[in-house]
């Protein structure tokens, strides 16, 4: 019993069951800290939380049509063999079947959006980015009142 005692009563021993407790209180608020900055940072609606690539780094490549919708509806069958191919020097190019163009890309607004311009001559587009992944890309842009939403898989 005197052992107990004589613990309690060392100086050394003092605060230590103290200091045992806040640890883990201090990790738990550590960490919650950590993922609410995180979640935080997320740009993209469906996109990642955290990546090693650029955004460039992950836009620049080849996309085919996984999934396209008007409004909604799926109009994925209409746009078999459609690719997108954006370059990291900011060129952009297109083809389906025997329609083809090229044209300029680069981010805007804080980089959550693409402007495509001069694509065959026409008129600029903006496109909405949904999520921007290493082999995903989704987007949408508004043709009038129509909504286009593509979701694009690394070709």
């Amino acid at each position: 019993m005197k052992s107990k005692i004589h613990e309690l009563n060392n100086p050394f021993n003092k605060g230590v069951s103290k200091t045992k407790n806040k640890i883990p209180v201090l990790i738990l608020l550590f960490t919650g800290l950590i993922l609410t900055t995180i979640s935080g940072c997320k740009k993209y609606q469906d996109g990642p939380i955290f990546s090693i690539h650029t955004k460039t780094e992950r836009v620049a490549n080849t996309w085919k049509v996984d999934n396209y919708k008007v409004n909604g509806s799926d109009y994925t069958s209409l746009l078999a063999g459609y690719v997108e191919t954006y370059s990291k020097d900011g060129n952009f190019s297109f083809s389906w079947g025997s329609v083809a163009g090229t044209g300029k890309w680069a981010f805007q607004n804080n980089d959550a959006e693409i402007r495509i311009t001069g694509t065959s001559n026409q008129s600029s587009e903006t496109l909405y980015i949904l999520k921007l992944e290493e082999k995903q890309f989704w987007y949408y842009y508004m043709d009038g009142n129509d909504k286009k939403e593509f979701h694009m898989i690394e070709n």
